[in-house]
C-alpha cells in the first residue's frame, strides 16, 4: 500500500471544507489506509476558511495546512501543496466538491497497476453554464493543436501521481504554472479514468473570466511557440499586401486621373498595419512578461503560517 498526500487548494470555501473533509475520511477508510495527509492551502481567502482548517487540524494529526501571505492564484497555491507532500503518492483535489472525492478510491487503484500518473477526465459536467462549457471545450481543442506536449483533453488538476513525477514538477523554475501540462510534459506512464463532474457544493466559482483568460495564455506560452511564429507570419501577410497597395498606388497614379479619391484605400491599409502590429506587439508582451517574472527570480508563494514542522520550504 502506497501513503497518500492529498492536495486541497482553498480560496473561500467555509461552506464547503467540512463536507469534504467528512467525505474524504470516508475515502481514506474504504482504502483501508493508515499513512496519510490532508494538505489544505489557504490561498488569501477573505472568510473563515483558515480558522476552520485549524480548527479540524486539532482534531486529527493527519491535517496539514499552509497559510499563504496572499492570494496566488490557484496553481501556485496547488504547487506549495506539491513541495510539501511527503507522501508515496500525490492527490490534487479542489475542495468545491465538484470534483468527488470518492473518485480518489479509482484513481489509487489505477496507479496501484504500475502507472505514474492517473488523470480524471471528465464526460459529463454538470452545474455550468453553457458559455464556460463551450470556452473550455474549445480552450482544450486549442491547446491540444497548438501544444508540442499532448495534453489531456477536458481534464483538470484532479489526479493522482507517484512522488517521483510530484517531484520532477516540483523543480521546475518556471514561475507562471501550468500543472497539469507540466505532469503531461514529464512523460512516464500515465492513463486516465472517466468520471461525471457535479455541481460546487456551495458558494460561486472563483475562477473569474479574467482569471480564466491569464490563465489560457499561461497553458499556451508555456507549451507553445505558435503564437510567436503567427505574428510572424502576419508581418509577411501584412507586408505582401502593403507591396500590393503600393502598386495599386502607383498604378492609379500614372495611368489613371483617379488618384485623389485614394484616401479611403489607405486609411484602410494604415489602419490594417497598425492592427497588425499591436497584435504582434501583444503577443511578444505576453511572452516577455513570462520571461520577466522568471528573471526577477521571486518565489511563486510566501507561507505566513503552517503546521508542517519545517515550513520554510
Amino acid at each position: 500500500m502506497l501513503s497518500l498526500s492529498i492536495i486541497i487548494p482553498i480560496f473561500n470555501e467555509e461552506e464547503n471544507i467540512r463536507a469534504l473533509y467528512e467525505r474524504l475520511i470516508q475515502t481514506i477508510a474504504s482504502l483501508k489506509l493508515t499513512d496519510f495527509e490532508f494538505i489544505f492551502i489557504n490561498d488569501g481567502s477573505k472568510d473563515a476558511s483558515i480558522s476552520i482548517i485549524k480548527s479540524l487540524a486539532t482534531q486529527n494529526q493527519s491535517i496539514k495546512y499552509i497559510d499563504l501571505s496572499r492570494n496566488f492564484g490557484h496553481q501556485n497555491a496547488v504547487f506549495a501543496g506539491m513541495q510539501y507532500a511527503t507522501k508515496d503518492a500525490v492527490v490534487i483535489i479542489d475542495a468545491d466538491l465538484q470534483d468527488p472525492p470518492e473518485v480518489i478510491i479509482s484513481l489509487y487503484d489505477k496507479l496501484m497497476e504500475g502507472f505514474d500518473v492517473v488523470y480524471a477526465q471528465r464526460i459529463t459536467r454538470n452545474g455550468e453554464s453553457w458559455h464556460k462549457l463551450l470556452t473550455a471545450k474549445y480552450f482544450y481543442l486549442f491547446l491540444e493543436k497548438l501544444s508540442d506536449t499532448p495534453i489531456p483533453l477536458d481534464t483538470g488538476d484532479f489526479r493522482i501521481m507517484t512522488r517521483k513525477v510530484n517531484q520532477t514538477v516540483c523543480e521546475m523554475p518556471e514561475r507562471n504554472k501550468f500543472l497539469r501540462g507540466q505532469i503531461a510534459w514529464t512523460g512516464f506512464n500515465q492513463t486516465y479514468i472517466e468520471y461525471e463532474r457535479q455541481a460546487r457544493h456551495s458558494g460561486q466559482t472563483k475562477y473569474s473570466y479574467p482569471k480564466m483568460f491569464k490563465f489560457a495564455m499561461d497553458g499556451i506560452s508555456a507549451f507553445s511557440n505558435f503564437p510567436l511564429k503567427l505574428a510572424t507570419w502576419m508581418g509577411f501577410l501584412t507586408a505582401l499586401v502593403a507591396v500590393g497597395m503600393f502598386v495599386y498606388t502607383l498604378y492609379i497614379r500614372l495611368f489613371t486621373n483617379n488618384y485623389i479619391r485614394g484616401w479611403s484605400s489607405l486609411m484602410v491599409t494604415l489602419l490594417f498595419i497598425g492592427g497588425v502590429q499591436l497584435i504582434c506587439i501583444g503577443i511578444l508582451g505576453e511572452y516577455l512578461g513570462r520571461v520577466l517574472d522568471n528573471v526577477r527570480g521571486r518565489p511563486p508563494y510566501v507561507v505566513k503560517d503552517s503546521n508542517f514542522p519545517n515550513s520554510s520550504k
